[in-house]
């Protein structure tokens, strides 16, 4: 993993793989994530993120790009033993994620945050795109702080 960590090259990234069409929201947060801290994970971590778009699967409940960012701390401070004691810290993690975004917008359901607007459309689109790469961006801020990283 480099030391050094470029938020503005995630924020970017994970915009542009949303904007291109190559991945929704959630999936372009984990992909960027992985990608510019050098993870060892394989790609199949981002198959996990791809049925919360949309509020997950087009339900329009919690915005997908505040669970990919939730996944993505997960990925450096979630737990894989039974009773890990670390999931304490990656919930209070999450909840700052999360309180973040809803200081900034209001609320977390995709179905209030694009009401109004037609799925697909440029508003629709340029929106949930903003939404992606901050998120990306306010997931590495966290990561770089709590690994004692630097930024560029």
């Amino acid at each position: 993993m480099d030391n050094v960590i470029d938020l503005n090259k995630i924020k970017t990234t994970a915009e542009n793989y949303y904007r291109n069409g190559d991945f929704y929201c959630s999936e372009s947060i984990i992909k960027t994530i992985k990608d510019e801290f050098q993870l060892p994970v394989s790609d199949d971590i981002v198959k996990m993120a791809s049925g919360f778009p949309v509020g997950i699967g087009g339900s329009g409940c919690t915005c997908g790009a505040v669970v990919g960012g939730i996944m993505a701390i997960g990925l450096f401070f979630g737990r894989s033993e039974a009773k890990d004691k670390r999931v304490n810290k990656t919930m209070t993690l999450s909840k700052e994620l999360h309180d973040v975004f809803q200081s900034r917008h209001k609320c977390l359901c995709c179905r209030v945050l694009t009401k109004g607007m037609r799925l697909g459309s440029k508003k629709h689109m340029d929106q949930c795109i903003s939404f992606t790469g901050e998120v990306a961006e306010e997931a590495a801020k966290i990561i770089v702080r709590e690994l004692g990283l630097k930024v560029k």
